[in-house]
């Protein structure tokens, strides 16, 4: 994919200010509605049930995070995706720690049926939603991101959704297509709440977009968030200040530099 056509993406959420309606967990919530300020979209972190079925049509897209699921936000999430399913609003599932744990899992699953326009995980969770054996640890993947694609494939193809397999390489399939990411940083671990952030970014991106476009749109997403990550820690060696670099790499990062940065491979057509 052409660096400019991804970086186009970049620029209409800057131009843009998407409305991201983010049910989120309990950890990430303050980072999530940075990294949203960071790329220029414009975060929304409503999660009464007596209000997300309201304003999930409002918004240009709706995140999910599966972090600190409990009963009564895994009902206002069925009604956050219900409404955004129903008025046509893409949503971003992010399905923490689905696999080895089972009330999650079945939540997770269950919302299969409304439609995610992205699914965004770690190989563990892909694997485990595809229908494969759990083999995460907790919210951490043990397994590599290459021995999930086939998983990712055939979880797009079951859905209809775009699949974002994300670890030291990013695969993104739509269960046809398959494109490979390989920037980033191991600091991008060490950071409570990036990779939640990403799956935030992504729906950004995805709302900003055509519904013809989402599947660029979401590799623009994770390549420009990599690269941010990536360059955010040439300036900084430790947690701490990497996640401030983070932010401002994120609010900074210009086309040039995009583009000198980006790496990425097409994968043959399955």
């Amino acid at each position: 994919m052409r660096s400019a056509d991804l970086f186009s993406h970049v620029t209409r959420v800057r131009s843009g200010a998407p409305l991201v309606h983010c049910l989120t967990n309990l950890v990430v919530t303050n980072f999530t509605a940075n990294v949203l300020l960071a790329i220029g979209a414009a975060p929304a972190m409503v999660v009464a049930r007596e209000e997300v079925a309201e304003f999930a049509p409002i918004a240009s897209a709706l995140s999910v995070n599966l972090g600190t699921l409990d009963e009564p936000q895994a009902r206002a999430i069925r009604l956050a995706v219900d409404a955004a399913r129903d008025a046509g609003t893409p949503w971003a599932l992010d399905p923490v720690a689905v696999g080895p744990l089972s009330f999650r899992t079945a939540f997770a699953f269950d919302l299969l049926d409304a439609k995610p326009a992205v699914i965004r995980g770690n190989a563990s969770e892909i694997i485990s939603l595809s229908g494969g054996a759990a083999s995460g640890r907790g919210v951490d993947s043990t397994a590599a991101t290459d021995a999930a694609l086939d998983a990712a494939q055939v979880l797009a193809l079951k859905t209809q959704a775009i699949v974002a397999v994300t670890g030291a390489t990013d695969y993104i399939t739509d269960g046809k297509r398959v494109v490979a990411l390989a920037n980033g940083s191991p600091l991008m671990t060490r950071v409570t709440g990036v990779g939640c952030a990403l799956s935030a970014t992504v729906a950004a991106f995805v709302g900003a977009a055509s519904r013809a476009e989402w599947f660029d749109a979401t590799v623009a997403a994770i390549a420009y968030s990599t690269i941010a990550g990536e360059l955010a820690a040439r300036d900084a060696a430790m947690p701490g200040s990497f996640a401030v670099a983070y932010l401002d790499r994120l609010a900074s990062v210009d086309e040039a530099t995009f583009d000198k940065t980006l790496v990425q491979r097409d994968i043959a057509s399955a």
